[in-house]
Formats: structure tokens, C-alpha cells, sequence
């Protein structure tokens, strides 16, 4: 299956606030007050410590603040269309994410065999082992910044990521976004339940795996025996979607140490059997310097692109945190994470060389070689538990909460993950890994080019326009006096920008699919740098159209507040 593959690779009630004006205000009208700490700084230092130490830390609900005063008072009556227990913000008794549970959210997504693979795979192009390992860390630093920005708002509101985006795109606009990004976690899902479905097919005995029902059925795409393993894993994960945000707290809490412990063990045999990690200090870059170049800014793209998903939708998760403080430093051991895990990937892969004579880049088919009863049950339980964890809590969250928000009587969190489940199934993930090109180019770089620019727009909505300041009453209200109605709730200028900005995406996304046989060169270079194009150019066209916007109401104040 993969082996042949080179990767590149709720349950919320009610929030209690505190009622003087300078922290939250309810209605409509009032906003708080700013200050010149509010402005977005040059220094990224100076962003983070002034918005999230000085500005932020004020205003987080604290169980200090009177419990006699609710969020969703006599005089505020959500739209039912518009809200349900899953889109509520989060009340004080559910903020209990500490920074360690924050950070073990992060360990359980990074130990996974898509993470294992991206340095090796970077290896395998032709780059030293160091310069792939620096490459994944890179563009881990740079998804740092927009993840600890997006996530601010979810723990200072309590909001999720539907919820947020209802701002910057309006009340039904944000559909949009929210949908786009669903459509991303289940392709995902689908992937990390293939990978899971083949740890239990290393389970299986010899004689089925030589039987005529382990070869490939072409309009399958795959073999039924391989197949059924995928759907004996996808029903395998349901048990834990079914307890909902809890469940996959827990989940994340407890299998952050063992899957430590599993990827050392893994780390220490492969030191001890190879003699050292010789072999992979050995290997040199294989490609010119203008060859590297030629691939290092597609692989930036394609490294971040990896978790653009979760960027985006980390509100879903930092609505949950106690303080902004937790949410910074639970997320801020990405990069660590993600370089000592592919540090491990490219050393254990290298040591395969010495210890069997040839590379074995895929950890499942190397567990399965290693063989030994003890080691094949550690196997499946660190394969298993790293898929499930990262699966869960990466791809079925984001797509849940997207059609809780597209229909929250029909639709409740539980419903939203089996039809992101069966969504899964759909996108035939066997087929976007049959080869890393495909992975890499069309998948990976593709869907950036989606979330990118949805980033952008958010970011300069929250942190430019809105000013960090978000009106909790006017997100639930089809009031077409609320503030986030615009035009019959659709937010045109959110929308014009975010159509723009994937537009000169489209043709290298049509090259890379085979759909054309040539682009101009400008057309490449825009494609393999994807994400900061898109986010860029979305977010500046945002952020001008809102000024003209405003400029033309200071003109003619008789228009109505609520056009786009």
C-alpha cells in the first residue's frame, strides 16, 4: 500500500462574563475600548506580548469573574437557526485545557505516519538530512504565528471557528469558508484511515495477504482485503467521536506519553542495530544549489500546507483553554515537536539501509520486517493510537462543527462526524497516495491555495477591522441591523477577495492534474508558493476594500450600516 509511496508529507452550554463594558460588551452598538496596545506591531515579539500579555489577559473570563451574570441574558435571544449546545461559546466550568493538555493535543497530532515521513521524503528528493529536518521546522515556525493569532479569539470569546468566521465572511457567508475547510479534513480523514487500516493488514496472517483477495480490483483501486481493513479502522474511530470534545481530551491527554515512549524505543533499536546513526550524518545533498532552490519554496508551501488545516480551525480547540497564556505555550512546541519527529523519521529510515541491506521508508512495512509477537502488538497500538489521535482531533472536529453551523437543528456535533466519516470514504484516499508527487503537489499545495487566503481574510477582519473587538450578540442575530448581517448575511467584499485571491492558483493546480500540458513560469512560481499568496493577496484586497467601504460611509453617512 504505502510502502511503493513516498509521501511528502463539543458539548458546550453557556459563558459567564463579567458585565462591566470595559471587558464585554453585549449590545450591539457598544464596542470596547481600544488602545494604542491594540495595533498591530512590526515586531513580532512586541505582537505577541502586547496582544496576548497586556490587552488579552485582561479580558480572558476568569472564575473570578460574578456567576450571577450570563452570557445569554433576559434580553438576548439567539436565532435557533443560528446556534445549538455545539455553537454556543464555551462557559468557565469547560474552559479546562491547561497548557499541558494544550501541548499533548499537539504531540498526539504530530506522532503520525504522515509526519514521519515529510524529512525523508525531502531526503529522497535529493537533500541532505539536515536541510530536510530544517525545512519542516521552518515552515513549522512560520504556521506558529497564525496559529497562536486565529487562536486568540476562540479562548477570549469562547467561539469556534464557524463562529468566528461569521465576522469577517457574515452571518451566512461564513458558510463558505467553514465548508471549504471541512471538505479539506475529510480528504484528510480518509487518508489517516488508510494508514490505519494498514496497520491491522500487517496483523493479518500470510496466506491472506498472498490470496487472491489482496490483489488489486481496478475500478476498487485497491484490494478488497485492504479495503476491509480501512473500514474495520473507520468504524474503529467512531467509538471515540461518539464522546465528542471530551473524549478526544482525554484521548490526547493519556496517549501523549506513550507515543513518546513508543517513537524512543523505535529510535534507540534502530541507533543500536545500525551501530549509530553514521550512515544518515553521511548522507550530503545530491542537487545543485539552484536545484534545491527550485524545490525549497514548494516544500516550505507544502510543509505548512500540512497543518494550514488545523491553523485555521484552532479556535475549535482554543475555546476549551483556561487562559491565552495556556493556548501559547501548548502550541508553541510545534516546531520542537515536529523536528525531533521527523528527526526520527529520517534516522530510522537511513538505519534501515545498514540493518537490511535496502531503505524501508514506510514504518509500518518496517515494523512488520522487524517481526517478533511483542513487537507487532507495540506496533499496532503505537500505529493505531498515533492515527486515531492525530485523525480525531485534526479531521473531524473542523468538518463537524462546519455542518453544526450549516444546520444546528438538523445537524449536532455527533451527526457531523459519521457523515465527515463517510466523507472520508468518498475521497478514495488510496488514490491520492499513490504517489508522492500527487501528495505533495496536488494535495498538500492544492487545498493551501484554499485555506490560504480564508487565513488572510480572518486575520486582517479580527486583528485590522474589528479590532479584537467582536459584538457576541450580533454573531447569533439574522437581524439585518447586526453587525456581521452585511448584505443579507453575505460580507461581499470577504467573499470578492477570497475569490481572487485562489484565482491565479487555478492554472498550476489544472498543470499538476494533467488537465494542461503547459503554464507560463509566473503561473508555477504562484502555485508552489500557494499558501503565502493567496493569504497575502486575499487579505490585502480584504483589508482595502473594507477601507474604501469605510471611506464611503464617512462620505454618505445616510447609507446603511450593513451593506458590503
Amino acid at each position: 500500500m504505502l510502502s511503493k509511496s513516498l509521501m511528502f508529507n463539543l458539548h458546550p452550554h453557556h459563558v459567564i462574563f463579567t458585565k462591566p463594558k470595559h471587558i464585554l460588551s453585549l449590545t450591539t452598538s457598544s464596542k470596547i475600548p481600544t488602545n494604542s496596545s491594540t495595533k498591530i506591531l512590526i515586531s513580532q515579539k512586541k505582537l505577541v506580548h502586547t496582544f496576548f500579555n497586556k490587552k488579552c489577559n485582561k479580558n480572558i473570563i476568569s472564575p473570578m469573574a460574578s456567576s450571577s451574570i450570563n452570557q445569554f441574558d433576559d434580553e438576548f435571544h439567539p436565532d435557533p437557526t443560528l446556534t445549538n449546545d455545539d455553537l454556543k461559546p464555551t462557559s468557565i466550568d469547560q474552559r479546562n485545557f491547561s497548557g499541558w493538555e494544550m501541548s499533548s493535543l499537539w504531540i498526539g497530532l504530530v506522532v503520525g505516519v504522515p509526519s514521519y515521513y515529510l524529512a525523508g521524503s525531502l531526503v529522497d528528493l535529493g537533500m541532505s538530512w539536515w536541510q530536510g529536518i530544517a525545512i519542516v521546522v521552518l515552515a513549522n515556525l512560520i504556521t506558529l504565528l497564525p496559529l497562536v493569532l486565529i487562536g486568540q479569539p476562540g479562548t477570549k470569546f469562547g467561539i469556534s471557528f464557524p463562529v468566528l468566521a461569521r465576522s469577517s465572511f457574515g452571518i451566512r457567508g461564513a458558510h463558505i469558508p467553514t465548508l471549504l475547510r471541512a471538505l479539506v479534513g475529510c480528504g484528510w480523514y480518509g487518508i489517516e484511515t488508510w494508514i490505519g487500516g494498514e496497520a491491522i493488514f500487517l496483523l493479518l496472517p500470510k496466506v491472506v495477504k498472498d490470496s487472491h483477495l489482496s490483489q488489486s480490483i481496478s475500478w476498487l483501486g485497491t484490494s478488497p482485503v485492504e479495503f476491509g481493513c480501512f473500514v474495520t479502522f473507520w468504524i474503529a474511530q467512531l467509538a471515540i467521536v461518539w464522546k465528542g470534545i471530551d473524549g478526544i481530551r482525554e484521548l490526547e491527554k493519556y496517549s501523549a506519553p506513550i507515543l513518546v515512549s513508543l517513537t524512543s524505543c523505535l529510535l534507540v533499536w534502530a541507533y543500536v542495530k545500525a551501530g549509530g546513526f553514521g550512515h544518515m550524518l553521511g548522507l550530503s545533498s545530491r542537487i545543485t544549489k539552484s536545484q534545491f532552490w527550485s524545490l525549497f519554496f514548494p516544500s516550505v508551501t507544502a510543509n505548512i500546507g500540512f497543518w494550514a488545516t488545523l491553523a485555521l480551525n484552532i479556535p475549535d480547540f482554543t475555546r476549551y483553554a483556561k487562559t491565552q497564556n495556556d493556548q501559547i505555550i501548548g502550541q508553541a512546541g510545534l516546531p520542537v515537536f515536529m523536528g525531533l519527529f521527523t528527526f526520527v523519521g529520517v534516522a530510522v529510515t537511513s538505519s534501515t539501509k545498514v540493518i537490511f541491506g535496502h531503505v524501508i521508508s514506510n514504518p509500518i512495512t518496517l515494523l512488520g520486517e522487524i517481526g517478533g509477537s511483542l513487537t507487532m502488538v507495540l506496533a499496532i497500538l503505537g500505529i493505531s493510537l498515533a492515527t486515531i489521535t492525530t485523525n480525531i482531533a485534526a479531521n473531524v472536529v473542523a468538518p463537524a462543527n462546519a455542518l453544526v453551523n450549516l444546520s444546528p437543528s438538523r445537524f449536532s456535533f455527533r451527526r457531523g462526524a459519521i457523515l465527515t466519516a463517510l466523507l472520508g470514504v468518498v475521497c478514495q484516499p488510496w488514490r491520492l497516495l499513490k504517489s508522492s508527487e500527487s501528495f505533495v503537489y496536488t494535495w498538500l499545495v492544492g487545498y493551501s491555495a484554499l485555506l490560504g487566503p480564508i487565513m488572510g481574510i480572518i486575520l486582517v477582519d479580527y486583528y485590522l477591522i474589528q479590532k479584537m473587538n467582536l459584538s457576541i450578540k450580533d454573531l447569533y442575530t439574522l437581524s439585518s441591523k447586526g453587525a456581521y448581517y452585511y448584505s443579507s448575511g453575505y460580507n461581499l467584499s470577504a467573499i470578492l477577495a477570497l475569490v481572487i485571491g485562489i484565482l491565479p492558483v487555478i492554472p498550476g493546480f489544472l498543470q499538476n492534474v494533467g488537465i494542461l500540458d503547459s503554464i507560463p513560469k509566473s503561473f508555477s512560481i504562484i502555485y508552489n508558493n500557494a499558501w503565502f499568496f493567496t493569504l497575502f493577496l486575499a487579505g490585502g484586497l480584504y483589508w482595502i476594500l473594507s477601507i474604501l467601504k469605510k471611506n464611503q460611509k464617512e462620505i454618505d453617512p445616510l447609507l446603511p450600516n450593513n451593506t458590503s
